[in-house]
């Protein structure tokens, strides 16, 4: 699941990985409409499971921190309204799911956008963050020659 679920800069929202064209990638929209559309090697795409949050001692993964944002919220939406709350409101209730994230690189905008996140995958009925990638055949790295 973390390595189909997108983000594409520039448009809002997050998409799922359907398939992969010859030059692009056929994208879901994670809302009501789930309207496809193709993603452009132009396009900066990002998966959700190359994303980390900067803390004051090392970086932890996004899926890392929507768990715990899951288990505070009891697998429900996010229950502040983080378009209109104040930055200290905003940074006190972060605070309480990442505790020692660094104040200084990481923004308000961030914040928001990971809420927003969390709520999009709620309603689309994913919970599940802690999902081990399943190594796919030729990837055992025992295997591997020297």
């Amino acid at each position: 699941m973390q390595q189909t679920i997108l983000s594409i800069s520039g448009r809002p929202g997050l998409y799922k990985l359907v398939s992969r064209g010859n030059r692009n990638l056929i994208v879901e929209a994670l809302d009501e409409t789930h309207r496809r559309m193709p993603a452009f090697a132009t396009d900066r795409v990002t998966s959700l499971a190359d994303i980390a949050i900067y803390t004051l001692s090392e970086d932890v993964p996004l899926m890392n921190v929507m768990a715990a944002l899951r288990d505070k919220e009891q697998g429900k939406e996010c229950s502040i309204n983080f378009k209109k709350v104040s930055s200290k409101e905003l940074r006190d209730y972060f605070a309480t799911i990442l505790p020692d994230f660094d104040n200084d690189r990481v923004r308000d905008t961030d914040i928001k956008k990971l809420l927003s996140w969390y709520n999009i995958l709620i309603n689309n009925g994913i919970t599940d963050f802690e999902e081990e990638m399943k190594p796919t055949e030729g990837d055992n790295i025992d295997d591997r020659k020297e």
